[in-house]
């Protein structure tokens, strides 16, 4: 018996709890997990009580809108589409204050994994990450400045970068297509490291979807520890349902990538603004794209993002 199977026996949780520690368990020793419903690999929260959890002082203006999306008003878009696992990214406002996240971690550890902001320039950023880690973080956002070329060429990056190669710790890049480049080489550095591009690389943000643009994405791909979201669909292209015209490139990314380094996600609470809905991202995915098979569904729609994120998770 694994220590991972033992520390489900002995949890003391209940019945619910117990079912997702096993499938943590099944996971962590190399076996099939159970059906535990799909994964979102992506989505923020936050509470409109600044007073117990304030915002950094670069994001005081303009207000969140929505005003509030706390885990519970997430879980409610959630539950009834079969979602059953989330990994939450740290929301900007909050700098690198994740004191929301980890305590939203904290009270539901069977639900969410969390992807944290640290200050690369700190001295202590491995410290940081390490820490973070212990309550169960499991990736690092990054994106550039103002500086698209250099901005991964840093001490600090480096730092970072090699601390994720070490505990396979990811680096979640939110980057647009110029950004590219500069994961590609640092990605050809550092080759352990495990990286997400989020939002497809935000391909199409501008309602165009350029050819040089998915074939740079796409190249991305030589690196074996390189994936990709399937993510912010409302953002990208026409954005409007039933976001068919992506198809052409989530084809061609998946075609590079292949089913097991690709994660659906929402972007939630973005992706449930009027008038898109949370089940018509997943619907794009699940029910539409019709090169993909109940096998390629299964990775996108939670193995991926499983063994990414909640593998290795200590509950």
């Amino acid at each position: 018996m694994s220590a991972n199977w033992r520390r489900v026996q002995n949890s003391g949780c209940t019945k619910r709890e117990f079912l997702a520690l096993a499938l943590t368990a099944c996971a962590a020793d190399g076996k099939p997990s159970l059906n535990a419903g799909h994964i979102d690999a992506h989505v923020h929260v936050w509470t409109p009580d600044k007073k117990r959890y304030p915002w950094d002082s670069r994001y005081a203006e303009p207000a969140a809108d929505p005003v509030s999306f706390t885990p519970e008003q997430l879980l409610k878009y959630t539950q009834p589409v079969g979602v059953s696992r989330i990994v939450l990214i740290q929301m900007s406002f909050y700098g690198t204050d994740n004191s929301y996240m980890l305590d939203a971690m904290s009270k539901y550890p069977s639900t969410f994994s969390g992807v944290a902001v640290v200050d690369e320039r700190s001295a202590a950023v491995k410290h940081e990450m390490l820490r973070l880690m212990g309550h169960g973080v499991r990736g690092f956002r990054i994106t550039p400045s103002t500086d698209q070329k250099g901005w991964l060429e840093t001490d600090g990056m480096f730092a970072m970068w090699k601390c994720g190669a070490e505990q396979r710790l990811a680096m979640c890049c939110l980057i647009g297509a110029d950004a590219i480049p500069s994961v590609d080489r640092m990605s050809a550095r550092l080759p352990e490291t495990p990286v997400v591009i989020d939002h497809l690389a935000r391909i199409g943000v501008d309602g165009t979807v350029r050819d040089a643009d998915v074939r740079a994405l796409c190249d991305l791909s030589r690196h074996r520890n390189v994936y990709v979201k399937v993510s912010a669909f409302y953002a990208l292209g026409r954005k409007h349902y039933p976001y068919t015209d992506l198809g052409p490139m989530i084809r061609r990314v998946f075609e590079s990538f292949g089913p097991q380094r690709l994660m659906w996600a929402s972007d939630a609470p973005f992706q449930i603004q009027k008038p898109y809905t949370y089940s018509g991202s997943l619907a794009l995915v699940r029910d539409r794209l019709d090169f993909l098979n109940s096998h390629d569904r299964e990775w996108l729609l939670g193995k991926t993002a499983e063994q990414l994120f909640f593998a290795d998770r200590r509950f």
